[in-house]
């Protein structure tokens, strides 16, 4: 199951090798929430893994962004402790522009479509 969040962009951290295989990278989004006129703040650490390492690169601290992500728990033991550890996913991150519309498709930022109908250069050659 996938979830979203969308929030300021507010760090992103350096990718860190945790073995010759994995590789982790953090981020931090902002997320603001007004509940009976008050306005909470609340700071959320994601995580991407592997090739998703570089989808933070796109975005910049202080960018409104959506984060795709998944939730994970892990159990981890040792020396007869027991821990347990929930880690967000982030699989993709779409940009928010100003008028609220998504500067992304995709996972990747793509160049403005110069063939839309509102291009000055456009040009129709569909055959219907």
């Amino acid at each position: 199951m996938g979830y979203e969040l969308t929030g300021k962009l507010v760090t992103k951290y350096d990718t860190v090798q945790r073995t010759e295989s994995f590789k982790t990278r953090e981020f931090v989004v902002e997320k603001s929430e007004d509940i009976n006129g008050r306005t909470i703040v609340n700071f959320v650490k994601f995580q991407c893994v592997q090739d998703k390492t570089a989808i933070v690169d796109r975005v910049n601290p202080g960018d409104e962004i959506k984060v795709y992500f998944n939730i994970r728990g892990t159990k981890w033991e040792k020396e007869g402790r027991v821990n347990y550890i929930t880690n967000l996913d982030a699989w993709r991150i779409e940009q928010i522009l100003a008028t609220g519309t998504k500067a992304s498709d995709n996972e990747y930022f793509e160049p403005l479509d110069t063939f839309s109908s509102t291009a000055p250069d456009a040009v129709d050659d569909l055959p219907f």
